[in-house]
């Protein structure tokens, strides 16, 4: 006789409605916090009203068409894809190192951890201005350092200090959250691995790229697709108390140009129309991502 096969445990409810009225608290946060903005959006962008919001008039796709005609909209495109690469890829990397450090260090480490983790309680827009104060030129403290060093540091005026600005403090948010998945991701590597290729002789550095970065595939790839969303959505807090999208439109990313268009230009068609465009690029960087990017993941 066969031993007998484990079997699956499954809830079941005696009630019918009960099943749906545990699952109706998350619905509803679901249904009025993403579906009926982007209802509401989507409806907004086929509109034209006035300044004053007192009149609309159904304009069809003309406001999709003119942000195509926009070269300010076409260049917050660029800006926007150079923004997202490198919060995405420094804010790994940076978070991939240190995780691994975390994970040899013998003393002090609960310090070490629960520094690292600090980041993550603070808020975007505190982050945006810490960093602000540390580069404010003359008299910030890294401002200043850098004006010793003979590099004239000047967000205000050159776009490529502003852009370095925001790239850092967006990365600096982010990297406890990062942390946090990678050392979690060592401390379930087996040790018994890493012992058996220690006896055969491998080296750290080969250690680490054929054993553990492999095992790691699959925590990377999901932060990979929340570094992308991240740098898309949350870093407007970031970019608009440190740079307010300047100089000039240097550091204006697609979804401070929504926020702009909208509530200081007062274009709110076309500012609907650019958050359909972006949350259609978003969704289809995530089915990219799910389709061909994970086939290269190990689980």
């Amino acid at each position: 006789m066969h031993p007998p096969l484990a079997m699956e445990k499954r809830v079941r409810f005696k009630s019918a409605w009960l099943p749906w009225l545990l699952v109706a608290p998350q619905m509803a946060i679901v249904l009025v916090f993403f579906f009926w903005p982007a209802t509401q959006a989507l409806y907004q962008s086929v509109l034209q009203e006035d300044a004053f919001g007192i009149s609309s008039e159904f304009v069809g796709m003309e406001n999709f068409r003119r942000l195509w005609e926009d070269p300010g909209y076409l260049g917050s495109f660029y800006t926007t894809a150079v923004f997202s690469l490198l919060v995405a890829v420094l804010g790994i990397c940076i978070a991939l190192l240190l995780a691994v450090m975390a994970n040899r260090v013998v003393r002090g480490a609960a310090i070490y951890k629960t520094l690292l983790i600090w980041p993550y309680a603070v808020a975007p827009v505190v982050a945006g201005v810490l960093w602000l104060m540390m580069f404010a030129s003359p008299w910030g403290v890294v401002a200043y350092a850098l004006q010793a060093l003979g590099y004239e540091w000047n967000h205000l005026l050159s776009g490529t200090d502003a852009m370095a600005l925001i790239v850092m403090a967006s990365v600096w948010k982010q990297i406890s959250y990062n942390f946090l998945f990678f050392l979690a991701g060592l401390q379930s590597v087996p040790s018994s691995v890493i012992e058996a290729a220690t006896i055969d002789g491998a080296t750290p550095w080969r250690r680490f790229w054929s054993i553990v970065f492999p095992l790691l595939s699959p925590t990377t790839f999901f932060l990979l697709v929340m570094n992308v969303i991240y740098a898309f959505f949350d870093t407007f807090a970031i970019v608009d108390a440190a740079t307010q999208g300047g100089p000039g439109k240097d550091t204006s990313i697609l979804v401070y140009k929504v926020y702009y268009d909208g509530f200081k230009a007062l274009d709110m068609g076309g500012s609907a129309a650019q958050s359909v465009v972006l949350m259609a690029i978003v969704i289809l960087l995530t089915v990219f991502q799910f389709r061909f990017v994970e086939k290269k993941v190990q689980y």
